[in-house]
């Protein structure tokens, strides 16, 4: 069974144990070296991806990193966004909106960010911050949060059949980890800028947030573009689990490099006479 089959939402995220490590056979510690040679094969297959796509494929893959403060999205991006061409990702991190984006529907600005022809694009937190926040936060009536998980549906299933394909990820981190993870931070000068006093404001709502994404899983995971959950206590398994689902999806694509639009005998003609 494919990874992606194993970590498909299915059960209730209050009982997803957040330092499993399904489908990982091996040390925890091997999951770092395990992340390293799998490098290769994603810079190929990336490659291959962009190729395609300036030739005129319409294949792209769009990575939804989701997740509480300190589940670990920056690092994913590092390890296995990094692995890749950067010249064939796109980053988006998406804040509070802006004046100009609040002007129009929330997914608006979602839709300007999605990944080109050919590329691979991460979304550091997403268009679900219109229905995580905002319902824990009461910014908008219960009338349109439910409105906006069916738009949310019909975007992303116009986003596949457009030629895409998405891999959405719930960095799972329970609050004894979160809390280690902020402490953490204090102690390390390194990682002081991380951390936000604000952050424990949101931590004093965990019960709400967990509530929240408990409704993102059950109204938007659909067979076009489901949910996946990443236990992600131990760092090494979620960066592992995550480059894994990447790496199945460019497979799945069976990609190849396209072939030349020209006459291909006659320009090595051409180049052996100039």
């Amino acid at each position: 069974m494919s990874l992606s089959e194993q970590l498909r939402y299915r059960e209730p995220l209050s009982d997803v144990d957040a330092r499993s490590t399904l489908g990982f056979v091996g040390d925890i510690a091997e999951a770092k070296s395990a992340v390293k040679k799998m490098r290769s094969e994603l810079a190929e297959l990336q490659e291959k991806l962009y190729a395609n796509g300036l030739s005129g494929d319409s294949l792209s893959i769009l990575l939804v990193l989701q997740g509480m403060d300190t589940s670990g999205k920056g690092g994913v991006i590092e390890k296995v966004a990094g692995s890749v061409n950067p010249q064939g990702v796109s980053i988006t991190s998406f804040k509070k909106p802006t004046e100009e984006e609040q002007a129009h529907d929330f997914l608006w600005r979602i839709n300007k960010a999605l990944p080109q022809a050919g590329k691979i694009g991460v979304f550091d937190r997403s268009h679900y911050e219109d229905v995580l926040i905002v319902r824990v936060h009461r910014l908008e009536s219960q009338g349109e949060i439910e409105r906006r998980y069916e738009a949310i549906n019909e975007f992303e299933k116009a986003y596949v059949e457009s030629g895409g394909t998405i891999i959405k990820c719930l960095l799972h981190v329970d609050k004894d980890i979160q809390k280690e993870r902020f402490a953490s931070r204090l102690e390390d000068p390194e990682k002081l800028y991380k951390y936000r006093p604000g952050d424990l404001d949101e931590r004093a709502r965990w019960d709400e947030y967990t509530e929240a994404y408990q409704f993102v899983l059950d109204r938007c995971s659909t067979d076009i573009a489901p949910w996946h959950v990443i236990p992600s206590g131990h760092k090494p398994y979620r960066n592992w689990a995550v480059g894994t689902l990447l790496l199945e999806a460019l497979r799945d694509l069976k990609l190849d490099w396209p072939a030349p639009n020209f006459d291909l005998e006659a320009e090595k003609q051409r180049v052996a006479e100039c």
